[in-house]
């Protein structure tokens, strides 16, 4: 399947919108601590924008010439570290909104022990590298070479057929 500039245009600015849902919430989230419902929605919006955004990424790479021909781990060392970075920032920002949420209806306050400022801190600090990685992959996915035949991806299969080698 060949990438057009109005799909990607279209698959970029789903990408950008998702990101751009993510900062919102963790910005919007640390003003409206008063109310717990209100967390609540936004904690789920966040969680759901994630699961989509990597869905999305993924659908990307499954278009692609390189996947569809079985080449998957060409793919997987060009997006390995975007990958893993993806799924650690939505289980780290998971167990931040559930002891959030659980310490706040527990105690009716929002205590911030030392083991939660921690999560908290290393959530937001991996945001950064999540907002850095998933950008560059959207774009990077976006390569001509990736949805046509070219003779790179010829001679890596070649070389690793060879014995010996």
């Amino acid at each position: 399947m060949k990438l057009t500039t109005f799909r990607f245009s279209v698959i970029l600015t789903i990408q950008t919108a998702l990101l751009g849902i993510d900062l919102g919430v963790n910005i919007i989230s640390l003003l409206t601590r008063q109310s717990n419902a209100i967390m609540l929605m936004l904690f789920i919006i966040q969680d759901a924008c994630l699961v989509l955004a990597l869905s999305v990424l993924l659908l990307t790479f499954f278009s692609t010439y390189v996947f569809q021909t079985g080449l998957v781990y060409l793919l997987y060392e060009r997006f390995r570290f975007t990958l893993i970075i993806c799924m650690f920032y939505f289980v780290l920002t998971t167990i931040v909104h559930l002891w959030s949420l659980i310490m706040r209806w527990n105690h009716l306050k929002h205590n911030w022990n030392a083991i939660f400022l921690s999560f908290f801190v290393i959530q937001r600090l991996t945001s950064v590298l999540y907002y850095y990685y998933y950008k560059r992959a959207s774009l990077r996915i976006s390569d001509p070479r990736f949805y046509e035949e070219v003779e790179w991806e010829q001679n890596r299969l070649r070389q690793a057929n060879i014995p010996g080698n």
